[in-house]
């Protein structure tokens, strides 16, 4: 089969390499990709907010299946795009794609569902958000409606915090808001929990905890993502039931009371409280860098997976896991999450070796004559699997400390809630 990955970060990376794994491919394009995805797969550079342009270059390069990386082009539609001329493509269609693309229009799904998630308030001013923000007790959440990469979410300690945080929003750093979601600050342990759809069935498909506080300790600003760890530590029976009864199954009949079968990654940010669970947001594709950590602990033969699921049969497959740990640590330019310099060269990549339980997935690269330089504020994704979180970690800060490259940082405190407890 000939594949198309579209996307150029970290997931994409570990998304192409799990599915040249498969006997069953014979040719992977990434578009546009990065200097990782160079060494498995044919870069294509296209813009991806032009649908017609991808769509010419798959008709005109036989490609059998699409593989949806990133948010945007979801919440754009560009899988109803994509399947108006006959292209087969894995990833949730533009109405399904709202859970990502509005948190409003997620909250309000939650209200009529009885969906466990933080009390909350829309407004669609500056001037009515202060006057609520002066009665508040804090802390509390303010987000974003729309897309903002992983960044748009502010926890809020003092009227001073909040205040900044709706000058930012509705000043236009994530584009035009409309609308602001301001919610209950919920205290617990955070979780992603991650299944998979055909439009009829759904399968779990691995947890994760992430690090999105761009400081040791989970301190300052909020990332795209500074590193995560597979399985979660909160995980439990009961709690997985509680998940799917609450969460899961109610928002997937929420979507086709809508008229739409939801196909795809369906990726439930949950905060866990007394192994309560509550929603705090959907993503509607696998997150980054927790595909990056998942992918590596998947024994069943990825492709037969997204096969699955275009071909609506998900039941009849058993998806199995390998029985081990997995931990990511992210190496970001320094300055990210605020200003930072691009085109800055990676010198020692090519001398670090690694076992077979090791990866290095690129996020922010790009290759220039046979060298690799940054392009972007996550870089590169160091990933170990081995028998326990600390292990994997120390193997990681090794490799870390072996590239020796002066212009990134790191978190060297990845998965500390189950290491140092």
């Amino acid at each position: 089969m000939i594949l198309a990955v579209i996307g150029s970060g970290g997931r994409e990376h570990s998304i192409c390499k799990k599915i040249s794994e498969s006997p069953k491919v014979s040719k992977i394009y990434c578009i546009p990709g990065n200097a990782g995805t160079n060494e498995i797969a044919e870069n294509i550079e296209i813009d991806l907010n032009n649908f017609k342009k991808i769509k010419n270059f798959l008709i005109k390069s036989k490609v059998d299946l699409v593989v949806i990386g990133p948010e945007k082009p979801l919440v754009n539609g560009i899988v109803d795009f994509l399947e108006k001329e006959k292209i087969k493509v894995f990833g949730p269609k533009k109405i399904s794609s709202q859970l990502e693309g509005s948190k409003i229009f997620t909250k309000e799904i939650c209200k009529k569902y009885n969906i466990p998630t933080a009390n909350f308030t829309i407004f669609e001013n500056i001037e009515d958000t202060f006057k609520f923000l002066k009665s508040s007790n804090f802390p509390i959440v303010v987000k974003a409606d729309g897309l903002a990469s992983g960044k748009g979410v502010y926890i809020c300690e003092n009227l001073n915090d909040a205040s900044e945080a709706i000058k930012e929003i509705f000043g236009g750093k994530f584009g035009e808001s409309k609308n602001v979601l301001i919610e209950e600050f919920l205290k617990g342990d955070e979780m992603s929990f991650f299944v998979i759809c055909d439009g009829k069935n759904f399968q779990k498909f691995q947890t994760a905890q992430d690090h999105k506080r761009v400081f040791e300790g989970d301190k300052g600003k909020n990332t795209g993502g500074m590193g995560a760890y597979s399985p979660s530590g909160l995980i439990n029976f009961n709690l997985e039931k509680k998940i799917i009864d609450k969460i899961i199954t109610p928002t997937l009949k929420a979507i086709k009371d809508l008229g739409e079968n939801y196909k795809g990654f369906l990726y439930a940010g949950l905060m866990i409280k007394d192994n309560e669970p509550y929603l705090v947001e959907y993503n509607v594709r696998m997150g980054d860098p927790e595909c990056q950590t998942i992918l590596p602990l998947l024994k069943t033969d990825f492709l037969e997976i997204i096969n699955s699921c275009c071909d609506e049969n998900l039941n009849n497959l058993k998806i199995e896991w390998k029985d081990q740990k997995s931990l990511c640590v992210v190496v970001c330019s320094k300055g990210y999450p605020e200003k930072f310099q691009n085109n800055i060269k990676i010198n020692n990549l090519k001398k670090i070796n690694l076992d077979k339980n090791d990866y290095i997935f690129h996020a922010g690269t790009k290759k220039n004559n046979g060298d690799i330089f940054s392009n972007g504020g996550r870089v590169l994704n160091f990933v170990t699997i081995s028998s326990s979180y600390k292990e994997s970690r120390n193997n990681i800060l090794r490799l870390i400390n072996n590239l020796n490259w002066s212009n990134g940082f790191f978190r060297k405190d990845i998965g500390f809630k189950v290491i140092d407890k």
